[in-house]
């Protein structure tokens, strides 16, 4: 799978944060995941993160399991 996947830079993940085009994007261990369909994530935000960015660290510490992220299209694999 991760074979026939765009490799994704960090800027191009950042205009996905639901302010600046309509497509909200997160990555997580070096997958990114479109979520703009969770209403969850209206405006790029849920809680205290931010779309548009890397959320593994942030999310070590999270009241759900990375399981949460099976639910949503991958849509490429960031490039460190």
């Amino acid at each position: 799978m991760a074979d026939s996947l765009p490799s994704i830079s960090r800027s191009m993940l950042a205009r996905r944060n639901g302010q600046d085009k309509p497509e909200i994007w997160v990555a997580y261990q070096g997958i990114i995941y479109d979520v703009s369909s969770s209403r969850l994530w209206r405006n790029g935000q849920h809680y205290e993160h931010w779309a548009g960015q890397d959320l593994t660290e942030e999310l070590k510490d999270a009241p759900h399991s990375n399981q949460v992220f099976e639910r949503f299209p991958v849509v490429g694999i960031l490039i460190i």
